[in-house]
């Protein structure tokens, strides 16, 4: 019996991200188990990237290759996000690799749609989404039943679901590779230490987080001023391991509490030999001691940073670890730190709450409701008085507390966030799924170009309308796109050049979505003896281009010649004797890579012409070092 194929659609597998993580963690472990056709669909790559050849399974980019789409996706902050959700090429892959099962492991905003699709109810498909505040999003309430193997990352959500109703909502954690990150030595801890030019008796404070608004810097900062203040005997230093170089000013922040800029550290990293170093932050691109690279040393993103095992060294640096945040889906660092027998100090609210049940052996930490503007969800402003509170409590804590608390901190996230047991979790829901037979037709829903709106006056209810009866996209009033448009409309566009613009773009995407595979075009017994000419347009190019085809044929007899052009041009090619097939024009055509073949693309054509391309706009001449010249060049 074949195997089942799953496809697998999250942040790539490389992303320093914590969807990226998880599911590079849910590939490893699935393929060991032998039992499934995996395929990753990897949000941010673009379609075809010959990078993504490069792994133990098949994996392909969300987002279309052609630059030219992007760029007009670009123009709209709705589309532009679905787009790097996967949102443009989700039909066609689906379609490609006809998979058994799809799951969905991204923000629930990220499959906006997807339940509509004309496949959805056909495949067995699983949602496995974070949710991070309350109250829970409507829209992931309202698609809710329509999504069948619903899972957060979070049990707060599960709660939350259950309650409206939604009895089926499950929690299945994310994932942790547990052997990364272990508590290390006396000795070695006191030899990392040594390395970064910390004392044995400096009582260092971390902090691991991507530096978004959410993460509660500023409150940090302020319980660790009063911990500092009310316990001036101690050497306390913050290290926070992020990139300052997005969301919170720190270095400003740090200015306006009077805080002594020696006493916050963070994470210097050498893009060139990999090194890591922990020092105060004075600005990004330093020169390297190590290597001596000029520039090279950057503080850590989502792009480039420590691997995992320099990340447990700076883990075992740590006598604390404070993770602050007004919400978050599951907030990763803390298992880490935990799994590094950490005591770890976490805001009990969203997943925070998972982390502070008794069995987790945090120190919670209390917070004021505020309420995020627009969306009007609950956001925890964590006390700093809490903070320094609570580090008092845990420096005076006994070390033998301290050891205990840590180990069964360990244990709890190796019971419910390890890869191998939230792996056999998945197992099981994946082998009790049936396999597909592939014999329903695949049709994507036509967008309307020739939709005309009724008079609403709402320019908010305008926007929404033009999106749900022609993109065929339900928005509401959060959403990128509806906020842009809105703008716009306020400041530089009328109605009609909106409605055109939208139009346009049904248009575009309505052409996309009638092509015909390009395999289906072509002969199968002529494969290794095709080439392609292309001309797309105008009339006069394409009559002209046709006196080149009888020096082709005589360079080439043994190769079927396919034009590519416009169909409305076809009748000026019928009967020319040279052309083998006249196939309809489409912008993949014009990628060479593509239909020459790179990497361990075969291709289409052995030589493919393009000679409505300058060949500075774009390489087109190597075509697989098959061409022939019919001159010398003497010097």
């Amino acid at each position: 019996m074949s195997k089942k194929k799953i496809l697998i659609h999250s942040n790539h597998c490389k992303a320093l991200t914590g969807f990226g993580k998880n599911i590079k963690n849910v590939l490893i472990h699935l393929q060991k188990t032998g039992k499934y056709d995996l395929v990753e669909f990897a949000n941010g790559i673009r379609w075809g990237d010959p990078s993504l050849s490069n792994l133990p399974w098949d994996c392909e980019g969300s987002l279309p290759a052609d630059t030219a789409t992007l760029k007009k996706l670009q123009k709209d902050p709705q589309l532009a996000r679905s787009a790097g959700y996967g949102a443009e090429m989700i039909d066609k892959i689906i379609e490609r690799e006809k998979p058994d099962i799809y799951i969905g492991a991204e923000d629930i905003w990220a499959f906006s749609g997807y339940t509509k699709k004309t496949w959805w109810n056909k495949i067995n498909c699983m949602i496995w989404t974070t949710l991070d505040s309350l109250p829970i999003l409507p829209d992931a309430i309202k698609s809710a039943p329509e999504i069948k193997n619903y899972y957060t990352w979070a049990d707060f959500a599960r709660k939350s679901l259950n309650e409206t109703g939604q009895k089926h909502v499950k929690t299945l954690h994310g994932t942790l590779d547990v052997s990364n990150f272990y508590k290390m030595s006396p000795e070695n801890k006191s030899s990392i230490r040594a390395r970064q030019n910390l004392s044995e008796t400096d009582f260092i404070i971390g902090f691991v987080f991507r530096n978004q608004l959410r993460k509660s810097v500023p409150n940090l900062l302020e319980g660790f001023k009063i911990f500092c203040q009310q316990n001036p005997e101690c050497n306390a230093k913050l290290l926070l391991h992020t990139h300052w170089g997005e969301g919170w000013d720190i270095s400003r922040l740090i200015t306006e509490k009077k805080l002594d800029s020696s006493k916050i550290l963070t994470t210097y990293f050498c893009k060139e030999c990999k090194e890591y170093e922990i020092k105060p932050f004075s600005r990004e691109e330093l020169d390297c001691k190590f290597c001596g690279a000029e520039k090279s040393q950057v503080t850590t993103s989502t792009k480039s940073g420590v691997d995992e095992s320099q990340l447990n060294e700076i883990y075992n640096l740590m006598d604390a670890y404070c993770h602050p945040f007004t919400s978050g889906g599951q907030e990763i660092p803390i298992q880490e730190a935990k799994l590094a027998e950490l005591v770890t100090l976490v805001t009990n609210y969203s997943c925070g709450e998972d982390c502070c049940v008794p069995e987790a052996e945090s120190l919670p930490l209390s917070w004021t409701e505020y309420r995020e503007p627009g969306t009007q969800f609950i956001k925890a402003s964590t006390d700093p008085k809490s903070i320094a509170s609570q580090l008092r409590k845990l420096r005076s804590m006994k070390p033998s507390k301290r050891e205990k608390m840590g180990e069964r901190a360990r244990q709890f996230v190796i019971d419910n966030y390890s890869t191998e047991v939230v792996g056999k979790k998945l197992e099981q829901i994946l082998d009790e799924m049936p396999k597909i037979k592939w014999d329903f037709n695949f049709k994507t829903e036509e967008r309307d170009a020739n939709y005309q709106p009724p008079e609403i006056e709402s320019d908010s209810d305008w926007i929404k309308d033009l999106y749900k009866n022609i993109l065929k996209v339900e928005i509401n009033e959060i959403d990128d796109g509806h906020k842009h448009w809105m703008e716009r409309l306020s400041k530089d566009m009328t109605r009609e050049s909106v409605l055109r613009y939208f139009k346009g773009v049904a248009d575009k995407e309505n052409k996309d979505n009638k092509k015909t595979d390009l395999t289906e075009l072509l002969d199968q017994d002529d494969a290794g003896k095709r080439l392609l000419i292309v001309m797309p347009e105008r009339i006069g190019d394409v009559y002209l281009s046709t006196s080149l085809l009888p020096n082709i044929r005589k360079q080439y007899p043994e190769y079927n010649i396919y034009f590519a052009t416009q169909p409305q041009y076809f009748e000026i090619l019928d009967g020319n004797p040279f052309i083998h097939k006249c196939i309809p024009y489409h912008d993949s055509l014009a990628n060479l890579p593509l239909m020459e073949g790179s990497g361990d693309h075969e291709g289409y054509f052995e030589i493919a012409f393009i000679p409505f391309l300058g060949t500075q706009r774009i390489v087109n001449f190597p075509h697989n070092g098959k061409d022939k010249i019919q001159f010398d060049i003497c010097t």
